[in-house]
């Protein structure tokens, strides 16, 4: 599985420890994120990674930013993107069974490193339930 990831200045240590943890598990990482400190416009970092999902280059992504609201609102004006924003294991179970997300976007001023790790560990074992949520999924795109 190919998993792309970016984020901002706030996050290289989370980066970091997520690459880490991926790469163990023996998944393939394309980093698109920052290494430093000094302040950087997240959406140079988060459109590369929504770009990976939409044309399926990576079979999910993961964007990291402080509050990971910029993030996510920028992935997800990208077609066939998903980009929820969690804080906790049980938002990031329902965004995958009933939403399909294909991007975690993480909150890093909002959790730890280890519980964005638990995080990510639970959007990429969580699968999609389908069924009733798979409706609702097709209408999300905007149409006229």
């Amino acid at each position: 599985m190919n998993i792309s990831i970016g984020n901002d200045h706030a996050g290289p240590k989370y980066k970091k420890a997520i690459i880490s943890f991926l790469e163990k598990k023996g998944y393939s990482v394309k980093n698109h994120g920052t290494n430093k400190d000094e302040s950087v416009d997240y959406p140079d970092f988060i459109h590369p990674v929504a770009l990976d999902v939409s044309n399926k280059r990576a079979h999910l992504g993961i964007i990291i930013c402080g509050s990971g609201n910029g993030a996510a609102m920028t992935a997800n004006k990208h077609p066939k993107v998903r980009a929820a924003l969690c804080w906790n294991k049980k938002l990031v179970k329902l965004a995958k069974q009933h939403n399909n997300a294909n991007i975690l976007s993480l909150p890093v001023r909002f959790i730890t490193v280890d519980e964005s790790i638990e995080m990510v560990d639970m959007f990429i074992k969580t699968k999609f339930e389908g069924g009733r949520h798979l409706k609702r999924i097709k209408k999300i795109p905007f149409k006229k």
